[in-house]
């Protein structure tokens, strides 16, 4: 009984310490952020009801053809990875799924003015101009050929994507995830001659030191970003990154909730496979302990009652 009485008082007193220094502790290593809603509050409403058929003839007109392929419209992006990189730093995103993707007013804003949308007025000015032009309109109402835009983009959207494919699009011209042998100019192929490894090999390379110029780092590998980071942060780095960490070159990348979550998941699938196994196996390790003590101090009592 006095054994009992002992673990209790370290028990207690562990649990005290803990609960008292690590939240403090926590606090003051790390600033309260709260959660970001993915509602872009600060971005202009979208208040035109656009129409699909005069969006895809502003689209056109627009020159948007001219950076960006459309492949589910049978429009094929203008250049190659690598060439694209050279001339703007990064492989302008195929918007077959974009409608699907990003929030609607992200959209619109990123249209008429794609730095301040993506957040990163802070890199970019007049000195060193965004590589994505502001749409300035053909003409009639800025706001309504914006929306017709964005109407058009998710009229061509598919229904569904699936984890893998929302993270390709929003953030896989940027990262690289070996682990699931993708990289930032495409799926690795099967390279079977050491010439075919070489040519590209030197292809990634090229993009990765010409995304490198255009954000000033070299974006990490996203293989097991979801064991070094928490959910929380990662969802509030996406939704807005300048709040989680000032001056980042990262850019807001403007999806919606459902699919930041999406992306989530496919970090979870690839960086922790063995996730519901393993917490399994912890709680069988746990129930192991409690039945392993429950008979250490019954067979210790036993043994004690024999020698009194």
């Amino acid at each position: 009984m006095r054994e009992l009485k002992i673990l209790a008082v370290v028990v207690f007193f562990t649990l005290l310490t803990y609960i008292g220094v690590e939240p403090f502790a926590h606090s003051q290593m790390h600033e309260h952020i709260e959660p970001v809603d993915y509602k872009y509050s600060d971005l202009k409403p979208l208040n035109k009801k656009g129409d699909p058929k005069k969006g895809a003839e502003t689209f056109m007109n627009a020159g948007c053809v001219g950076c960006h392929g459309v492949k589910s419209q049978g429009m094929a992006a203008p250049m190659d990875p690598v060439s694209a990189s050279a001339s703007f730093g990064v492989m302008p995103p195929d918007l077959s799924n974009a409608g699907a993707i990003y929030d609607e007013k992200f959209l619109a804003n990123l249209i008429k003015n794609p730095a301040h949308a993506l957040m990163v007025e802070h890199k970019f000015n007049d000195k060193r101009p965004f590589p994505m032009t502001a749409f300035m309109g053909l003409g009639g109402d800025l706001d309504q050929e914006v929306a017709d835009i964005v109407a058009y983009l998710k009229s061509i959207a598919p229904k569904k994507l699936d984890d893998k494919q929302v993270f390709i699009d929003a953030c896989g011209r940027c990262h690289n995830v070996k682990y699931d042998k993708w990289t930032v100019i495409g799926e690795k192929p099967k390279l079977e001659t050491d010439k075919q490894k070489a040519e590209f090999n030197l292809k990634l390379a090229t993009y990765e030191e010409n995304l490198k110029k255009y954000l000033g780092t070299t974006p990490p590998d996203l293989s097991i970003i979801i064991r070094a980071k928490s959910e929380e942060h990662l969802m509030n780095f996406m939704g807005e990154p300048q709040r989680v960490l000032h001056g980042t070159a990262m850019p807001r990348v403007g999806v919606t909730k459902e699919n930041a979550e999406k992306i989530i998941s496919y970090f979870e699938k690839v960086g922790d496979r063995k996730k519901d196994e393993r917490e399994s196996v912890t709680l069988k390790i746990i129930l192991y302990f409690v039945i392993f003590t429950i008979f250490a101090y019954l067979w210790k009592a036993s043994k004690w009652r024999d020698l009194h």
